[in-house]
């Protein structure tokens, strides 16, 4: 006989929790899903003539480091960029699927797109696949109505915000921007209060690292800057080994010889044209 559900409180709810375990103790080879970090940090700022977005370039596969200089700002439109974070494959191919369907729209109407419709149909499209769809985007960019910047998560919320930070470094670069940001900033000071941001997060982060990139959007141009900070520099490693000889004793050394017996050889001409 089931037992009639309890009446819903204020709170945290972990039904969901004690079912899972429930599940696990029923059947052993059972693996429930768990949290997944995103293993990025992206952020952006509203600064006096434009919008400045700016990420990180490390990609992770877990515990491992899959790539050192992946790019995560990607092109939507000739003003409008948005930062990725989360699953990359996910990203990426949302990332292009707007950027097509907004130069279509361009090509219909006549009309550059603004970045209210492209964030419109971002989180339509993430809101469909309720979340199934692992990217957390940061759009930022220049139309009629001047500089924007919006966050969007996976679920297919989202926020205007003068800055915002996403990924799992975000923590530490919100704080960063929260203390230094002020309104109507000169592009320099918005540039070197992002790279402090990013610095932040991958100092801060294990998912996050490698170089900062960033792209500045006004309203007559865009430039995207590769490698604009490199705040963790390689190690410079010894050509060779300083230690002199004997320094290691050898305690024990064994030989064993290994008995081979040539079974065929065979010899190949290579074709030199």
């Amino acid at each position: 006989m089931l037992k009639t559900a309890l009446q819903t409180q204020g709170g945290f709810s972990f039904e969901n929790c004690q079912r899972n375990s429930s599940l696990e103790r029923a059947l052993p080879g059972l693996r429930v899903p768990h949290a997944l970090k995103t293993g990025t940090t992206i952020a952006g700022l509203v600064f006096r003539d434009g919008v400045i977005l700016g990420a990180d370039t490390r990609a992770t596969n877990d515990s491992v480091v899959a790539d050192k200089n992946c790019e995560k700002i990607h092109f939507i439109a000739p003003k409008i960029y948005c930062c990725g974070a989360g699953v990359a494959a996910d990203a990426e191919m949302t990332t292009r699927m707007v950027a097509s369907n907004m130069e279509l729209h361009a090509l219909s109407t006549g009309r550059e797109p603004r970045v209210a419709t492209v964030t419109r149909l971002l989180r339509q499209t993430l809101f469909r696949y309720r979340g199934h769809v692992g990217a957390s985007l940061v759009v930022g960019g220049v139309d009629a109505t001047g500089p924007q910047l919006y966050s969007v998560h996976p679920h297919g919320s989202y926020s205007r915000l003068p800055f915002t930070a996403l990924g799992s470094g975000q923590d530490a670069a919100l704080a960063v921007l929260e203390d230094r940001f002020q309104p109507n900033l000169t592009l320099e000071a918005a540039q070197g209060l992002l790279v402090e941001a990013i610095t932040a997060g991958i100092l801060g982060d294990l998912g996050s690292g490698g170089s900062v990139d960033a792209c500045v959007i006004t309203e007559t141009s865009t430039k995207l800057l590769r490698t604009l900070s490199s705040p963790t520099k390689p190690i410079e490693r010894p050509s060779q080994y300083r230690f002199a000889p004997g320094t290691t004793a050898v305690l024990s050394k064994t030989v064993v010889p290994l008995p081979l017996e040539l079974v065929e050889e065979t010899v190949q001409t290579m074709e030199v044209e």
